[in-house]
């Protein structure tokens, strides 16, 4: 599997700008994010870009361990959740459906 398998070591949001600046909008079938949560929302903008009508973006750690509903979490990771959670909840460009399982997991499908 190898020769499928295109490894890029560096900083998630420049590699997804790169993957962005060489042409790669709307190639994608899938996107997995499960990174720092401060930046959730740069990575699903850019995850979103990168794929094709029908594809899914798939996002780890939604419910944060309960912390999402625990108003004496403020930390910046849970309210950087919260606020992702609830932009994606308006967005009009997906279909969502939440899986709960582990910690959580939303499943975006981009529409055309």
């Amino acid at each position: 599997m190898a020769e499928r398998i295109d490894l890029r070591l560096a900083p998630a949001m420049q590699t997804l700008d790169g993957l962005l600046a060489e042409g790669g909008a709307g190639t994608f079938d899938m996107a997995f994010i499960d990174a720092d949560k401060e930046s959730y929302a740069g990575y699903f903008e850019r995850a979103l870009e990168l794929l094709r009508i029908g594809g899914v973006v798939m996002v780890d750690n939604v419910l944060w361990g309960g912390s999402v509903i625990n108003p004496e979490r403020d930390d910046a990771d849970t309210r950087a959740i919260r606020a992702f959670n609830a932009a994606l909840h308006a967005d009009e460009r997906v279909d969502l459906s939440m899986v709960p399982i582990g910690d959580g997991l939303t499943l975006a499908r981009k529409r055309d």
